[in-house]
């Protein structure tokens, strides 16, 4: 009987597969995304504020589609260093304490009776 040899794969080895993974996703849909803008342009024949909506929406649709990715991605890698308890850094207290200026004395209003 043959045993299974398949390596188990690493923490770090998965997260960068997800990362190749979720990028080329994200690419590709991008370039679709402009393959479908620049054949709409080209059907449209020139009527250029129809051309300026299909431009506009293909930008649009490009740019949330990179920003939802970075932004999903920023989050994980975010909970995944606070779940593996990568210390933060928090700002050490000084070490001496400042000791407080006194008031100043106040002023009448109108110096001169």
């Amino acid at each position: 009987m043959g045993k299974d040899k398949a390596k188990p794969i690493r923490e770090l080895d998965l997260e960068r597969y997800r990362a190749l993974y979720g990028l080329t996703a994200v690419v590709l849909s991008n370039f679709a995304i402009v393959a479908v803008a620049i054949v709409g342009v080209w059907r449209l024949g020139g009527d250029k504020s129809v051309i300026i909506g299909v431009l506009t929406a293909a930008f649009t649709a490009v740019s949330t589609m990179t920003t939802a990715y970075l932004g999903i991605k920023a989050v994980s890698n975010t909970a995944q260093a606070m779940s593996q308890g990568t210390p933060h850094r928090t700002p050490t207290p000084p070490d001496e304490t400042p000791t407080p200026t006194p008031p100043s004395p106040r002023t009448p209003d109108n110096p001169h009776p």
